[in-house]
Protein backbone atom coordinates (compact mmCIF):
# COMPACT_ATOMS: atom_id res chain seq x y z
CA UNK A 1 0.00 0.00 0.00
CA UNK A 2 1.66 3.69 -1.27
CA UNK A 3 2.60 5.70 1.90
CA UNK A 4 0.79 9.37 1.67
CA UNK A 5 2.81 11.80 0.73
CA UNK A 6 2.46 13.84 4.48
CA UNK A 7 3.22 10.35 6.10
CA UNK A 8 6.45 9.90 3.57
CA UNK A 9 7.45 13.61 3.92
CA UNK A 10 7.17 13.35 7.89
CA UNK A 11 9.69 10.36 7.94
CA UNK A 12 12.07 12.02 5.58
CA UNK A 13 11.96 14.89 7.95
CA UNK A 14 12.37 13.16 11.08
CA UNK A 15 15.73 10.76 9.04
CA UNK A 16 13.89 8.04 9.80
CA UNK A 17 13.79 5.32 12.62
CA UNK A 18 17.02 4.29 14.23
CA UNK A 19 17.48 1.08 12.60
CA UNK A 20 15.02 1.67 10.00
CA UNK A 21 17.39 3.43 7.02
CA UNK A 22 14.41 3.73 4.38
CA UNK A 23 16.40 5.54 1.53
CA UNK A 24 16.92 8.96 2.64
CA UNK A 25 18.09 10.10 -0.65
CA UNK A 26 15.50 8.29 -2.72
CA UNK A 27 12.89 9.03 -0.26
CA UNK A 28 14.06 12.87 -0.56
CA UNK A 29 13.80 13.07 -4.26
CA UNK A 30 10.62 11.51 -4.28
CA UNK A 31 9.31 14.07 -1.51
CA UNK A 32 10.83 16.97 -3.48
CA UNK A 33 9.21 15.99 -6.97
CA UNK A 34 5.83 15.81 -4.81
CA UNK A 35 6.12 18.70 -3.60
CA UNK A 36 7.27 20.74 -6.87
CA UNK A 37 4.05 19.49 -9.03
CA UNK A 38 2.08 20.39 -6.10
CA UNK A 39 1.87 24.12 -7.08
CA UNK A 40 0.67 23.07 -10.56
CA UNK A 41 -3.12 23.66 -10.20
CA UNK A 42 -4.41 21.24 -13.38
CA UNK A 43 -3.51 18.20 -15.10
CA UNK A 44 -2.38 20.32 -18.46
CA UNK A 45 0.05 22.26 -16.49
CA UNK A 46 1.58 19.49 -15.33
CA UNK A 47 1.70 17.43 -18.42
CA UNK A 48 3.68 20.60 -19.50
CA UNK A 49 6.17 20.37 -17.03
CA UNK A 50 6.21 16.90 -17.90
CA UNK A 51 7.33 18.17 -21.17
CA UNK A 52 9.38 20.71 -19.96
CA UNK A 53 11.76 17.74 -17.86
CA UNK A 54 11.86 15.87 -20.69
CA UNK A 55 13.29 18.48 -23.24
CA UNK A 56 16.24 18.95 -20.54
CA UNK A 57 17.11 15.41 -20.69
CA UNK A 58 20.95 14.92 -22.38
CA UNK A 59 21.05 13.41 -25.58
CA UNK A 60 22.17 10.02 -25.63
CA UNK A 61 25.17 8.64 -27.70
CA UNK A 62 23.75 7.35 -31.29
CA UNK A 63 26.03 3.94 -30.01
CA UNK A 64 23.52 3.23 -27.12
CA UNK A 65 20.49 3.85 -29.15
CA UNK A 66 20.25 -0.06 -29.87
CA UNK A 67 17.48 -2.71 -29.14
CA UNK A 68 19.63 -4.26 -26.26
CA UNK A 69 18.87 -1.32 -24.76
CA UNK A 70 15.62 -0.98 -25.05
CA UNK A 71 13.19 -1.34 -22.69
CA UNK A 72 10.15 -3.76 -23.23
CA UNK A 73 6.61 -2.68 -22.40
CA UNK A 74 6.83 0.68 -23.87
CA UNK A 75 4.66 1.86 -26.64
CA UNK A 76 7.40 4.59 -27.08
CA UNK A 77 10.67 3.90 -28.14
CA UNK A 78 12.96 3.88 -24.55
CA UNK A 79 16.36 3.40 -24.15
CA UNK A 80 17.74 2.57 -20.75
CA UNK A 81 21.48 2.10 -19.67
CA UNK A 82 22.79 2.22 -16.01
CA UNK A 83 26.52 1.53 -15.35
CA UNK A 84 27.80 1.26 -11.02
CA UNK A 85 30.15 3.65 -9.97
CA UNK A 86 31.45 3.90 -6.59
CA UNK A 87 28.89 1.88 -5.44
CA UNK A 88 26.20 4.37 -6.99
CA UNK A 89 23.93 3.51 -10.43
CA UNK A 90 23.82 5.91 -12.95
CA UNK A 91 21.11 5.71 -15.12
CA UNK A 92 20.95 7.69 -18.77
CA UNK A 93 18.01 7.11 -21.12
CA UNK A 94 15.81 9.19 -23.27
CA UNK A 95 12.58 8.63 -25.48
CA UNK A 96 11.24 9.46 -28.63
CA UNK A 97 8.10 10.59 -26.99
CA UNK A 98 7.45 13.80 -25.51
CA UNK A 99 5.80 12.74 -22.45
CA UNK A 100 7.71 9.76 -21.64
CA UNK A 101 10.69 11.79 -22.15
CA UNK A 102 9.59 13.62 -18.61
CA UNK A 103 8.85 10.52 -16.61
CA UNK A 104 11.92 9.32 -17.79
CA UNK A 105 13.57 13.04 -16.36
CA UNK A 106 11.48 12.07 -13.35
CA UNK A 107 12.86 8.94 -12.45
CA UNK A 108 16.53 9.81 -13.08
CA UNK A 109 16.39 12.83 -10.57
CA UNK A 110 14.43 10.20 -8.59
CA UNK A 111 17.13 6.81 -8.99
CA UNK A 112 20.38 8.28 -10.58
CA UNK A 113 23.04 8.00 -8.94
CA UNK A 114 21.97 6.79 -6.10
CA UNK A 115 22.55 3.15 -4.51
CA UNK A 116 21.08 -0.46 -5.17
CA UNK A 117 19.91 -1.19 -1.97
CA UNK A 118 18.40 1.98 -1.41
CA UNK A 119 16.45 2.14 -4.75
CA UNK A 120 14.74 -1.83 -4.00
CA UNK A 121 14.30 -0.60 -0.30
CA UNK A 122 12.28 2.27 -1.21
CA UNK A 123 8.92 1.89 -2.80
CA UNK A 124 7.69 4.15 -5.92
CA UNK A 125 5.53 6.19 -3.65
CA UNK A 126 5.42 9.21 -5.73
CA UNK A 127 3.36 7.70 -8.40
CA UNK A 128 0.16 7.01 -6.18
CA UNK A 129 1.28 10.86 -4.72
CA UNK A 130 0.93 12.27 -8.35
CA UNK A 131 -1.56 10.21 -9.25
CA UNK A 132 0.27 9.43 -12.28
CA UNK A 133 -1.79 6.06 -12.64
CA UNK A 134 -5.18 7.81 -13.24
CA UNK A 135 -3.74 10.88 -15.60
CA UNK A 136 -1.74 8.77 -17.67
CA UNK A 137 -2.73 6.80 -20.62
CA UNK A 138 -2.52 2.53 -20.30
CA UNK A 139 -0.23 2.49 -22.12
CA UNK A 140 2.06 5.54 -20.60
CA UNK A 141 1.02 3.87 -17.47
CA UNK A 142 2.65 0.34 -18.30
CA UNK A 143 5.55 2.14 -19.93
CA UNK A 144 6.14 3.34 -16.16
CA UNK A 145 5.93 0.58 -14.58
CA UNK A 146 8.24 -1.46 -17.33
CA UNK A 147 10.97 1.58 -16.78
CA UNK A 148 10.75 0.87 -12.97
CA UNK A 149 10.42 -2.51 -13.12
CA UNK A 150 13.96 -2.08 -15.00
CA UNK A 151 15.53 0.28 -12.47
CA UNK A 152 14.76 -2.28 -9.75
CA UNK A 153 15.94 -5.12 -12.21
CA UNK A 154 19.64 -3.22 -12.57
CA UNK A 155 19.67 -2.98 -8.57
CA UNK A 156 18.82 -5.75 -8.16
CA UNK A 157 21.99 -7.38 -10.25
CA UNK A 158 24.13 -4.84 -8.85
CA UNK A 159 23.27 -6.04 -5.65
CA UNK A 160 23.69 -9.55 -6.83
CA UNK A 161 27.45 -8.84 -8.85
CA UNK A 162 28.32 -7.07 -5.64
CA UNK A 163 28.62 -10.53 -3.58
Amino acid sequence: MPVSPSKTVQAAQAGGAAGNRVSNEVQAAQDELVEEFSFFDNWMDRYQYLIDLGRRLPAMPAEELVDENKIKGCQSQVWFVAEQQDGRLNFRATSDAAIVSGLIAMLLRIYSGRRPQDILDTPPDFVAALELEQHLSPTRSNGLSSMLQAIRRFASQALQAAR
